[in-house]
């Protein structure tokens, strides 16, 4: 990376790894302001059980891309390349550094180095998708990704019904698989950047989400969800099934107890974290750090401009 000045600073890590406090303390010391690197954090509504920044720690520091839609509008990875570019653009402006935050792969990718390139979407196709999925359960559907895209199909949850059927849409629509288009991610990247992938012992980091998810019911998670629903938010709205609300609602509903719901919060929320260290560790640009020592690798790079 040939200017350092000019390079993004990113932050990295899975869930309940510590990164918010260690970026805040980073981001006083060196003039940054952060980018929240969330897909959950975008929402308005949903503050306790996406474990977004206090309102003083963001008095503290500038965030930005928190709280930018509400619970019931779509919000993609193109729009949050579209958002931050622009954020980028304004902290330059003002003589800031830019500091990147978070644990989603998904969106730090489509900013460093761009969208998927796959075909548009066929609303027809994903209707008769969803029916088969409806009426066969969806590991039917996971199962005909792996006859055609079986290297697609194992990065892929079988419950995961958006991205299972998102790629049997590309393998249709073009006689691709995702696989095929992957290379488009290999090119000149967007942004010259410094990545630090939080690394902690994995035991330590299980502690760390099965007290958060503790502290989180106790600090209202419960009464968030059901304001939430309260309001009119359908409990089908993508953010509301994700893990964590989706259990919740599923004990608001009656379905389940709520120390049930708490463990099968504890056990989804370390199953996303391993995912989140898969995908890390698949990207060789990404240096893993123990957090101790982040602050005084990132303090030996010069951020003048």
């Amino acid at each position: 990376m040939s200017d350092q000045s000019n390079s993004l600073l990113a932050i990295l890590g899975p869930t309940a790894s510590g990164k918010t406090a260690h970026a805040i303390r980073l981001a006083k010391s060196i003039g940054g302001e952060i980018i929240s690197v969330d897909s959950r954090q975008v929402y308005r509504q949903m503050a306790i059980g996406t474990a977004k920044p206090t309102l003083e720690e963001q008095q503290s520091v500038r965030h930005h891309l928190i709280d930018t839609a509400d619970v019931d509008e779509k919000f993609s990875a193109a729009d949050f390349q579209r958002l931050a570019d622009r954020a980028i653009q304004d902290i330059r402006q003002r003589g800031k550094v830019v500091l990147l935050v978070g644990g989603s792969g998904l969106y730090f990718r489509a900013l460093v180095d761009g969208l998927f390139s796959g075909p548009a979407g066929d609303e027809n196709f994903r209707h008769q998708l969803k029916t088969q999925a409806n009426t066969h359960g969806p590991q039917y559907l996971h199962r005909e990704l792996q006859k055609v895209d079986p290297h697609t199909a194992n990065k892929i949850h079988p419950n995961n019904l958006v991205r299972v059927i998102r790629a049997l849409e590309v393998y249709h629509l073009s006689g691709q698989t995702m696989s095929d288009f992957q290379p488009t991610w290999d090119s000149e990247p967007r942004y010259n950047f410094r990545a630090y992938v939080l690394k902690l012992d994995r035991q330590y980091l299980y502690q760390r989400i099965e007290t958060r998810v503790d502290k989180m019911i106790e600090h209202g998670w419960v009464q968030e969800v059901q304001d939430l629903l309260s309001a009119g938010y359908s409990p089908l709205a993508q953010p509301l099934r994700s893990f964590g609300y989706n259990e919740l609602i599923n004990y608001l509903d009656g379905r389940t107890a709520l120390d049930t719901a708490v463990e099968q919060i504890k056990l989804k929320t370390r199953r996303y974290a391993k995912r989140q260290l898969t995908w890390f560790r698949a990207d060789q640009r990404l240096k893993w750090v123990d957090p101790e020592q982040l602050e005084d690798q990132v303090l030996s790079i010069n951020f003048s401009q």
